[in-house]
């Protein structure tokens, strides 16, 4: 340990710690605009300003190591008029729309103007108009608001191995962009939002579509269905005061309804149905011998994406089942419609998402107009859910608790799990078990598998079979596991695994592109013990005990993997080899 003052407080810290964060350890905070903590320091900003005894110039805290000894001033008239003159610069090249923009009230550079005391910015406008990206219809990339903090960037190209964004340009002419002036659906984006949740302004944000379902619960002609999935649930309530990870299943069932929605579904049913055709699709595939190994999963749109551009060569090694939200979908406005004696026509559903990329996949392949129509009309994120509930002025934190409708309602603990990084797999372990078996499995839980590391291991016994399998969130992981299992291939070894379990975002669905602003581990934790608690809470804990699933498949499907169910339940996939790398 090596020991500091900062502002006249000893503070002691392992080495190579920086002075931005070993002033939190003396209840100081530092202003910053490029800091997140899921990133690397790079003091882009210059808002971090400080000074160092016996150093000419002041120092930028977030990059610059503690040493031994090191007496540290953190404010004083002069620091504070620095920082002062940073924000100004920003403010200069940044639109005054703060009345228009959907991060006001939650905007880092609103607030740091504001604790600043900039009222009027004496430095003359220079902003250089840019037509909006909304050409993904999933998120919006408006590069007038861009503060070059590179937040994004380091998104997408570190955490995520995408490279769809670069900053463009120097000067005042920097912006961030897709690299060679084209549109983000030019581009390789795979649609994740995280360069969205990771922004501190209002410079990239989900595509907006509450118009398109407010018109919908206007019309007196239209059957109006919604969804909800896991990780919604434990999110939404941070927008009305609760805590994250509070679940709020019940209270969102009534505020739906009041919003005017006919029926409420739970995407949780469709995680259910995928489990038993993904197991099943498992245990043909390790007892049968048909298709490939390892089975990866393919709920997640962002990865479907990604694999499509970078990975189609792994094509033949996806699950072809569709997501729990695209099952809802079909089942909508099939089975549903059929038992209700609806037109198709006439129904119009909607699924409440914490994701950005959901938007892409109800429209990706022509398996998502299984019904003969699209089956999911508009996918909202936990961000315009919230603000249609504002709009309609309903008091959250005040209603009652409602339930779901049948016959698309009732779910199992296993579907809850599926939105945290690790929940999928534990779910599909306790109904493969039980198909390979005819046992159920006693240990339902498997605690190496549901922690924050990026990639995670785990080996069990199934009646002899040693099944190994892998979890991977946060695409740059993925990467690193896929290429794992492409080695083996070519060196014609046996894989690592038997079965993958892929999703794109950190921490899982809980850590979403269309959840709410300034999201961490912390936090991404919390939302996922609120989905585990009510795995444990479950009177059903395996999708195959849940009754209104077997009724379906006896009185709709049929069986797993039957034509019926890979009509509505299954998918294909396309190469697009002009992204290979």
């Amino acid at each position: 340990m090596i020991t500091a003052t900062i502002n006249g407080i000893q503070v002691s810290v392992e080495p190579g710690t920086s002075i931005y964060k070993a002033a939190h350890q003396a209840q100081v905070n530092i202003p910053t605009l490029c800091y997140h903590p899921d990133l690397a320091p790079t003091a882009a900003c210059g808002i971090c300003v400080v000074k160092v005894k016996g150093a000419a110039n002041m120092v930028r805290a977030y990059t610059t190591p503690v040493a031994q000894g090191m007496e540290i001033v953190t404010q004083d008239p002069e620091i504070v008029q620095v920082r002062r003159s940073v924000l100004e610069m920003i403010l200069s090249n940044h639109p005054n729309e703060c009345l228009t923009c959907l991060r006001s009230g939650e905007c880092e550079l609103q607030n740091l103007a504001r604790d600043f005391g900039i009222y009027n910015s004496k430095l003359p406008k220079i902003i250089t108009e840019r037509e909006k990206d909304a050409s993904t219809k999933s998120i919006v990339l408006d590069s007038r608001k861009c503060i070059r903090c590179g937040r994004c960037t380091q998104v997408c190209q570190e955490m995520q191995n995408v490279w769809a964004l670069s900053i463009e340009h120097r000067g005042l002419d920097a912006v961030v962009q897709p690299a060679g002036d084209i549109e983000l659906a030019e581009n390789p984006c795979v649609r994740c939002g995280q360069c969205s949740a990771h922004c501190p302004v209002g410079a990239i944000y989900e595509y907006d579509e509450t118009e398109l379902v407010r018109k919908a619960l206007m019309d007196p002609e239209m059957h109006c269905i919604v969804q909800i999935a896991p990780a919604v649930r434990v999110s939404i309530g941070e927008s009305f005061g609760f805590a994250p990870g509070k679940n709020l299943t019940g209270k969102l069932y009534t505020a739906l309804r009041r919003m005017g929605f006919d029926q409420v579904f739970d995407t949780n049913f469709g995680a259910d149905v995928t489990i038993m055709e993904e197991a099943s699709e498992l245990v043909e595939r390790i007892k049968s011998g048909k298709g490939a190994i390892p089975l990866i999963t393919t709920c997640c749109p962002s990865w479907v994406d990604f694999m499509e551009k970078f990975d189609a060569d792994m094509i033949e090694y996806f699950s072809s089942c569709k997501s729990p939200q695209a099952i809802v979908g079909a089942l909508s406005k099939s089975y549903y419609a059929e038992k209700a004696g609806i037109p198709v026509d006439k129904i119009f559903m909607v699924s409440i998402m914490p994701c950005t990329a959901k938007k892409f996949e109800i429209v990706r392949a022509k398996e998502m107009f299984s019904s003969g129509h699209q089956d999911i009309d508009v996918s909202l994120t936990t961000r315009e859910l919230s603000r249609m509930l504002n709009q309609a002025g309903i008091e959250f934190a005040s209603l009652p608790d409602g339930q779901a409708d049948s016959p698309l309602g009732q779910y199992t603990g296993a579907a809850t799990i599926f939105g945290e990084t690790g929940g999928v797999m534990e779910a599909a372990l306790r109904t493969a078990y039980h198909m390979i078996t005819g046992k159920e499995l006693d240990q339902l839980e498997f605690e190496s598998i549901h922690t924050m590391d990026g990639i995670k291991e785990l080996a069990i016994d199934i009646d002899g079979l040693n099944l190994r399998i892998a979890v991977a969130h946060g695409l740059r992981h993925v990467e690193e596991v896929i290429e794992r299992v492409r080695t083996a291939l070519e060196k014609g070894e046996e894989v690592p695994w038997h079965f993958i379990e892929v999703i794109a975002c950190p921490g899982g669905c809980v850590g979403g592109g269309g959840q709410f602003w300034g999201v961490n581990d912390g936090i991404r934790k919390m939302r996922a013990k609120g989905l585990s608690e009510d795995d444990r809470g479950s009177a059903l804990r395996r999708s195959h005990e849940n009754p209104d699933v077997k009724k379906l498949y006896e009185e709709f499907i049929g069986a797993p993997l039957s034509e019926k169910a890979h009509k509505l339940f299954h998918t294909h996939y396309q190469p697009r080899s002009q992204y290979r790398r």
